[in-house]
This record gives structure tokens, sequence and C-alpha cells, in this order.
């Protein structure tokens, strides 16, 4: 009887505290933190604190719910009061669904384009000189899948590019065997219903680049072993289509979305000169607790592509030894925190469960075995909150904002010194910058969604440049840089 009074306890708790959480994950000023304990087995949906997804919310491998956008305006625009005040101004427009954003050392910027509003076209890279868009992309750019989420993605400077100009950049590789996947040209030739399905993987390359608009040994120094969505043969446990139970189908090795989804695919340098790659699941969620995949991970790597002796599993034949974490759905921000020596990322959940976790070796984030966020079919994932083995984030959002691109604040020109900034795509519940406080213990104490929410954007990335300002990118079809930057005080009267 005791026993069954102390479950019942700990199970009421849950949906008080959980409830909580769920009830204000909207709400300026509170940060969700993950709660100390797993929900008791057994819960059911009204214990989990975020029940169904609100409509339009949820869609599969993160691109976002419904639009709900507008026109972007010239600007700039101020928001905030006293300290807190800052304007943003538009650096450049016209830029086509950006991902990705690097600095470069005269002030320039080099930006991604995912891909291109002609279908198979492939995603470009572009450079914005002098606050104009170069209407001449860099080239040449590797054979690539711009589809779905897929195409051209991040870009980094090496930390040495000032001496060595060399570049890297992420993709969607696609499958050089025609068997596998088409060359573009000629799929397009088919209707559109009739197209066979592409193989793709996640690639890191990288090139030499002068200045100019060509791109010198281009070569890939990563391809990862995660290739999926070819004409393979169809599982007979999966049956056609996504239709029936989330964790049956998750259990069998099946899928719960397009291939072409959940590439993740950020990049990040620390220290020593190490880079830190993130992958997504691919919408095939048991890759990412496979170790012989690299699909669902945050891979670490040497800047020729080599891995370091010291990686958790390096000598270990279970795992592929480019793996620094596994477990994670679609981590769509990376930033190494130089301050601290400290790895963060951010986690798309499915219906709820958005993380930004500290990512630590050899760990597992619980993907698809734990997560706060539904299934589709509104069912729990997996075990439910946490278990064993698992690293809880160390923040949550529920309902789903549609998480995305990620920095920590260490300048001084903007008063948000060591605080945590994360794009927001999900119309609705997102389309803001989210801003996350933490105390001098490191612990999640308060969080801001008013930043540009009034511009009713899909935040795709947030970065700090050199000079100490924020920039912002805008994944539209006429995507924008914006910059973030202080508002002077006005003069006092004399």
């Amino acid at each position: 009887m005791n026993k069954l009074l102390s479950i019942a306890a700990r199970t009421l708790s849950a949906v008080v505290a959980l409830g909580i959480f769920a009830a204000f994950a909207g709400v300026d000023g509170l940060a969700q933190q993950a709660p100390a304990a797993a929900p008791a087995a057994g819960q059911d949906a009204g214990q989990r604190g975020g029940g169904a997804a609100a409509p339009g919310q949820g869609a599969r491998g993160g691109g976002g719910g419904g639009r709900g956008v507008v026109p972007l305006g010239d600007g700039p625009w101020e928001y905030g009061n006293g300290p807190n005040r800052y304007r943003a101004v538009v650096v450049t427009k016209n830029v086509v669904r950006p991902w990705g954003i690097a600095f470069l050392p005269n002030g320039d910027l080099l930006v991604t384009e995912r891909n291109s509003l002609t279908p198979g076209e492939p995603g470009r890279l572009r450079v914005i000189r002098n606050g104009v868009l170069d209407p001449t992309p860099l080239g040449p750019l590797p054979d690539m899948l711009a589809e779905g989420l897929g195409g051209m993605m991040d870009v980094s400077l090496h930390p040495q590019f000032a001496q060595n100009r060399l570049i890297y950049f992420t993709y969607s590789k696609r499958h050089p065997d025609p068997k596998q996947c088409l060359p573009e040209a000629e799929r397009q030739k088919l209707p559109g219903n009739q197209r066979p399905p592409c193989s793709a993987t996640t690639a890191v390359a990288r090139a030499r680049w002068d200045g100019g608009s060509t791109l010198t040994d281009v070569k890939d120094i990563l391809v990862t072993k995660g290739w999926y969505g070819g004409p393979a043969a169809q599982n007979p446990e999966c049956g056609r289509g996504g239709g029936g139970n989330d964790n049956a189908r998750i259990g069998k090795g099946c899928s719960v979305g397009p291939a072409t989804g959940s590439y993740g695919s950020r990049l990040a340098w620390d220290k020593a000169g190490l880079l830190y790659v993130t992958t997504g699941d691919r919408n095939l969620p048991l890759m990412s607790q496979d170790p012989q995949n690299h699909n669902g991970k945050i891979l670490r790597i040497r800047d020729d592509g080599s891995v370091p002796p010291d990686n958790p599993f390096a000598g270990n034949a279970k795992y592929l030894p480019e793996i620094y974490s596994l477990g994670h759905r679609n981590p769509l921000g990376l930033w190494y925190r130089e301050s601290t020596g400290e790895l963060w990322s951010t986690e798309e959940g499915p219906q709820g469960g958005d993380e930004l976790n500290l990512v630590k070796p050899g760990k597992n984030y619980g993907w698809p075995l734990a997560s706060l966020g539904r299934n589709y079919d509104g069912s729990i994932v997996g075990q439910g909150f946490g278990g064993p083995n698992i690293e809880d984030p160390t923040v949550f959002w529920v309902p789903a904002i549609a998480i995305s691109g990620l920095s920590f604040y260490d300048g001084d020109k903007l008063p948000w010194k060591g605080q945590a900034f994360v794009g927001a795509m999900r119309a609705g519940t997102g389309q803001f910058v989210a801003r996350v406080t933490f105390n001098s213990a490191g612990l999640p104490t308060a969080r801001d969604h008013s930043m540009l929410a009034d511009l009713r954007q899909r935040i795709r990335e947030v970065k700090p440049g050199p000079d100490g300002l924020l920039y912002v990118l805008t994944d539209e079809n006429a995507g924008a840089v914006l910059r973030i930057e202080p508002v002077a005080p006005p003069a006092t009267p004399k």
C-alpha cells in the first residue's frame, strides 16, 4: 500500500510540475529546466504536461509549421526599454532560404542558401560585400540533393583562415550511383509523381577561397555513414506511408517522415582547432541510437577529417570513431563557448520537446528512447522523459518553437553578456529570437521571447559577429540578414 501511495504521489508531482512547465512555455521570464526525475512508467497522455500539439504544429524534420509570415519591411526597427533597447537593421535582403553565416576578416559575410527557388537546382554560397549581396555565387560546389531540408547548409571559416584561406561547409551529398539517385537533369524530366527517391547523406567539404568568385581545392573531408532515402527494398515490417502507431514503427526501424528532412547540419570549432558537426536522424529515429551510423549524432573531427585520438569512442569497434555524442533528433544549432570551454546544441523535438543541451563527450541524449515531446500520433515517445544513462536537456520548450540556430553572447556592446540566443521558426509558438538567462551557477533562470517577434519571420540562425553585434538569418524565400545593435540613450538636457 505504501508503495502504491508513493507511486501515486510521484505521478501527481510529475503531473503538476510538467503541467506548470507546459503552461508557461511561451511566457517571458520563466526558464524551463528538465524535471528532477523521469515520469513514472505507464503514465497516460494527461501526465506528460505537453498534451497534443496545437494546430499547425509538428511538421516533421525541422521545416516548422504553417508559414504565418508577413513581408519584411526595410527597417530599421527599435524595441525594448532602458538598457535593453536595441535596433534591428537590414544588412541585405533576397537571400534564398539562408542557413549559415560566417564572418570574414574584412567585415564581409559568407551566407549559404539552402536551395534554389527553381526545383532541382542546388543551394549556393554567397558573399555580402560592404552590405551588398554579390550577384555571383561562389563555386564550384559538389553535387548535392537540394530537396526538402537538404541542400547547402552551414559554413564556417578555418580558425587560421587569414593564413590558409580555407572554408568549410556542410551539404546533403547526392549518392554517386545513378541506381541510388538519378542525375538531377534526368529526374526533372520526369513528372513529379514519377521521380524516384534519392539516397543522400550529410557531407563536410573544405575549399580554398581567394576572395573572388572561384573556389579551389574543393574536397569532401567527411562523407557521413548515413546514406538514406534511395529506392531501397521496402522493409515489409513498415508497410507504405507513415500511418500506424509511431512507437511501433520506430521500434521496427521504420521512418516517421520524409527522408529529405532532419539533416541537422551545424559546424563549430573549439580552442584546439577541432571541428564539431551535427547530423539529424533523417526521420528514421533508430539511426540516432545506432553506433555504426553517423545520423542523429554530434561528430568531432580534425580539420582534415581525421579522428582525434581522444574522441570518446576512438578505439571502440562498436562505435564509429567520429561520434562525440548520440541520441539526437535534429540538432539545428551548435555553439562552442570559448569563455567556458562548453559545447552547446539546440535540438528540435517532435510535437513539443525542443531542447537546449550542454553536450558532453560520449553521452546519450535519448532520442528516440525518451523525449518531452510527443510522437505525431499523440503517443508518448519511448519510455517518456529521461531515464537511466540519458542526458536531460538544460532547457526545453513545450509547445515546440521549431528551435534552430544557437549562440552565446560574451561581448560588451550589447547588454546580454552570458545569455543564450536561440532561433525559433514555428508560426504561432515561434518566429522570434529566444533569449535565455543563466545565473552565476550556470543554471537557466529566465527567458525572453520578444526579440524580433513583431517581424513574424522564421529565424534560422543567430550569431555574434566580431564587431560585438548580433546577426540574424530569416528563413524565407526572400530571406534577409539582420543586425542587432544598441540604441544610444537620449542625451540628457543641459
